[in-house]
């Protein structure tokens, strides 16, 4: 049989934590989020988190993307929303960034349409696209049974004219 030895140190390992850590800006409060996890949804976690504890008030900024800082670094690493949130080392630091009027820190970088969070957690206008497309599909199914009807008149009124067309002719004939 093998012999334990008593003396055997357990030595951490060097493996990245299996978790990031981003500041929300808004809130002050640091988020953490599994290894892995996508950008936008943090993003959307975080605004609904927001929206939450505000009690459905908006009197604060949402977050618009993520990205990672480090102090004397001239440009930061944005991610997209798509983009799995790296952890790149004890220097460097995953924040939100917030925008508000088309306007980072002073700088203006246009107008930009803040969006927001639905109940079902997407960041997005598909609240107001469900709607639209609600009012739109009986609008549509009312014009083309609106169509159908003054297809069928039309035609009707078209097929009665061709019919009576040779009686007119001759009526015409007749009376000069």
């Amino acid at each position: 049989m093998a012999e334990v030895n008593d003396h055997s140190e357990v030595k951490p390992s060097n493996r990245p934590p299996p978790f990031v850590e981003v500041v929300c800006k808004s809130s002050g409060k640091i988020r953490r989020f599994s290894a892995g996890t996508e950008a936008g949804f943090a993003v959307n976690l975080m605004n609904k988190k927001l929206l939450k504890e505000g009690g459905g008030a908006v009197d604060f900024l949402m977050a618009s993307y993520i990205e990672a800082v480090k102090e004397g670094e001239e440009e930061p690493v944005s991610f997209g929303p798509n983009s799995v949130l790296v952890d790149y080392g004890s220097c460097w630091k995953l924040q939100t960034v917030v925008e508000s009027n088309g306007y980072k820190e002073g700088i203006n970088v246009g107008p930009t349409r803040v969006r927001k969070a639905s109940d079902k957690g997407n960041l997005d206008d598909s609240d107001s696209a469900r709607r639209t497309s609600s009012s739109i599909s009986s609008l549509y199914i009312g014009k083309i049974l609106l169509a159908f009807v003054l297809l069928f008149l039309f035609g009707a009124i078209f097929a009665l004219v061709l019919e009576n067309l040779p009686k007119f002719i001759l009526y015409i004939n007749s009376s000069i």
